[in-house]
């Protein structure tokens, strides 16, 4: 792919954050690039740094965080010439007034947080075109019904003057969308859109992401523990673990030829059907305190292919293919020829049959 069409770049992100028990070193220089209409998938574990990771590119970490090093490069067009501009440098302010909302919008997991209880839902809508596109109320109106059209609310004039408490989750979640796209952003960050609805109103919402994504060209970034997700939306997948991303590929490489141990303990943990097994796989142990930064690969702990050399380094991403990339020392030239585990192979092998009847 062409670097021009890179949108979105993260380069050597490295985040520490102050708390009464110490230093918590929560981001350890994550690498992540976004390509112009492309969906890319973050997903991990709780606690690895996935919002933390998204929350730095719109300006919304906390007061006791640091920005250890690091480069968001965002590039856009402005009077037909490229512009890059490093989101970290930039204020707070001029985050809020030149690239939030307008440039990068994000959705957050739980509506009910996102909205304003005391406002109507048109307001709300409203509020970001009267701010960014300096639009009339009557146009910022007219725009915010059509909006809530595009998010697929019935009856979208009468929805306009309800407040939050009158909507269900899913149309909640609708609304939320809906303000996200009011100032016409080039990326939507999705945290976790569909954690807290239901399984049928998950998929509608899933689907709309995406017609909406065709509509105006989104550049996507869902930020999801849930596999099942990012099989439906995702181009490329980032799989997070401590603070750092352990494997990068295309969707199909990841789900049907993954390469690092944690990689394997995700996808085991999804339900099948079909399995032989009676009891659902967990990852043993549970992720490490960053408070104490591990020597060597952060996983070797909860790995039982843990080579000798995983307790003392950290293992670089090594290359799989063009696009696709793993941090396990297994993939070294010199590991011993350790495969997935069978009952993950068959697994695989039969979700690829099964989704080749789809194509």
């Amino acid at each position: 792919m062409e670097a021009s069409k890179t949108i979105l770049r993260i380069k050597d992100l490295d985040i520490s954050f102050r708390t009464n028990a110490g230093v918590v070193h929560a981001i350890r220089g994550v690498n992540l690039d976004l390509q112009k209409g492309e969906t890319v998938a973050i997903v991990g574990e709780s606690g690895s740094g996935k919002s933390v990771t998204m929350k730095a590119a719109v300006g919304l970490l906390d007061s006791n965080a640091t920005v250890n090093r690091g480069e968001i490069l965002y590039t856009y067009e402005e009077n037909g010439r490229e512009v890059t501009v490093d989101l970290l440098k930039l204020t707070k302010k001029q985050l809020r007034t030149g690239y939030n909302g307008q440039r990068l919008a994000m959705v957050f997991q739980d509506p009910m947080t996102s909205l304003d209880p005391t406002m109507t839902i048109g307001k709300q809508i409203m509020e970001g075109m009267l701010l960014h596109k300096h639009m009339t109320k009557e146009q910022a109106k007219a725009r915010a019904i059509e909006l809530l059209q595009l998010v697929g609310i019935t009856d979208a004039e009468k929805r306009f003057r309800h407040y939050p408490h009158q909507l269900s989750g899913g149309m909640r979640q609708r609304v939320v969308i809906a303000i996200a796209l009011s100032a016409d952003p080039d990326i939507l960050i999705c945290d976790e859109p569909t954690t807290a609805l239901d399984v049928t109103i998950q998929a509608k919402i899933l689907e709309l992401i995406k017609d909406i994504q065709k509509k105006m060209d989104l550049s996507v970034i869902y930020i999801t523990h849930d596999l099942g997700v990012v099989a439906k939306v995702a181009d490329y997948v980032n799989v997070m673990y401590a603070g750092k991303i352990v494997e990068v590929g295309n969707v199909e490489e990841i789900f049907y030829d993954p390469r690092h141990p944690y990689t394997w303990g995700l996808l085991s943990a999804m339900p099948d059907l079909d399995t032989a097994d009676d009891r659902l796989y967990s990852i043993p142990g549970s992720p490490p305190n960053l408070l104490h930064e591990p020597v060597g690969d952060a996983f070797a702990a909860r790995n039982q292919f843990a080579l000798v050399i995983d307790k003392k380094a950290d293992p670089p991403l090594f290359k799989v293919s063009e696009t696709h990339y793993a941090a396990t020392w297994l993939l070294h030239p010199d590991a011993p020829a350790i495969e997935m585990p069978r009952e993950l192979r068959e697994r695989l092998e039969r979700a690829q049959k099964e989704a080749a009847k789809y194509q």
